[in-house]
This record gives C-alpha cells, sequence and structure tokens, in this order.
C-alpha cells in the first residue's frame, strides 16, 4: 500500500514541478521533489520497500524528463542507499534537519546527473547544469520544508491504517 502512494504522491508532485517549473522560467534548475520523496524513504522506509519505491519514482522522473532512460532510475535507488548510510549516522527528527538532509540529497543527486550527462555526451553540455545546481538545491529544500508535514501526515496515516489491520 505505501508503495502505491507513493507512486501516485510522486506522480502528482512531478506534474505539480512541471508546471511550477514552466510558470516561474526556470531554464537551467528545477525543484527536485523526487530527491525530498526519496530523502524521506531514507528516513522512513525499510531497505526493501524503500528501493523498490525509489525505483518507482527514479523511473517516473525519466519518463518525464527527456533524460537517457536509466539514469533518474540509477540515482534514485543510489541516492536512497546512500540516504540510508548518512540517517545512521545523523539525526534526522526534525523539520530543519530534514530540509538540509533533502538539500544534501539533491545537491549530491544533481552532481552525479550532470557528471554522468557529460560522460554520456558528445557535446559537454552537462556543463550547462552546474551553474543551476545552488538555484535547485535551495527550490528543494524549500519544497522540502513545505512537503514534511504532510509526508509525516501520511506516514502516521499509513501506521495507523497497518496497525489496525494486525489487530483484526
Amino acid at each position: 500500500m505505501k508503495f502505491l502512494v507513493t507512486v501516485a504522491l510522486a506522480l502528482l508532485l512531478l506534474t505539480l514541478e512541471s508546471v511550477l517549473v514552466q510558470q516561474l522560467g526556470l531554464a537551467i534548475s528545477r525543484i527536485d521533489v523526487t530527491v525530498v520523496l526519496v530523502a524521506f524513504l531514507a528516513l522512513r522506509a525499510s531497505l526493501l520497500e524503500g528501493a523498490f519505491s525509489s525505483f518507482a519514482v527514479g523511473y517516473l522522473l525519466d519518463l518525464m524528463s527527456g533524460q537517457p532512460t536509466g539514469l533518474f532510475t540509477f540515482l534514485a535507488v543510489f541516492t536512497f542507499l546512500a540516504g540510508k548510510l548518512v540517517v545512521r549516522l545523523t539525526d534526522v527528527r526534525s523539520r530543519a534537519a530534514f530540509v538540509l538532509f533533502a538539500m544534501g540529497a539533491d545537491l549530491g543527486h544533481g552532481a552525479l546527473v550532470s557528471f554522468f550527462t557529460w560522460l554520456t555526451t558528445k557535446d559537454g553540455s552537462a556543463s550547462a547544469l552546474l551553474p543551476g545546481l545552488p538555484l535547485q538545491v535551495t527550490l528543494t529544500g524549500v519544497a522540502a520544508a513545505l512537503l514534511y508535514p504532510l509526508l509525516r501526515r501520511f506516514e502516521v496515516s499509513q501506521d495507523r491504517s497497518s496497525s489496525a489491520g494486525l489487530l483484526r
């Protein structure tokens, strides 16, 4: 059930992101809501559930981005696994800590996107992605701050429904 809701939420957020990016006129930057979802999965989901959900979220981003197929799928799972490692070393319980965690994940994700795009293109056009990275990380931090209460509420409702199912 969590998987289906995560995929539906990712699809909704990606649609909203594409509309906002177009309305704001952002040409070299974007709001990376998928990294916010993957970061939250790294905090709250089990390894298998989170990796599978991250794969699906990355695949949706692959479909909507026009980048080489598989790039965002791979990077979403990689970001999830790296996030699981970082969570073991740090304490991410508050909204501010989550925003910093998501911004760090987006910084790594964006740098890897630029690197792999540079690696796979002939004209080296990936270097044009790096100047927009600070704005992208900032916008992702704003999105993380706004989405954190929604994601926490979703987590609580999922925990209630799974515990109610166990009591039956």
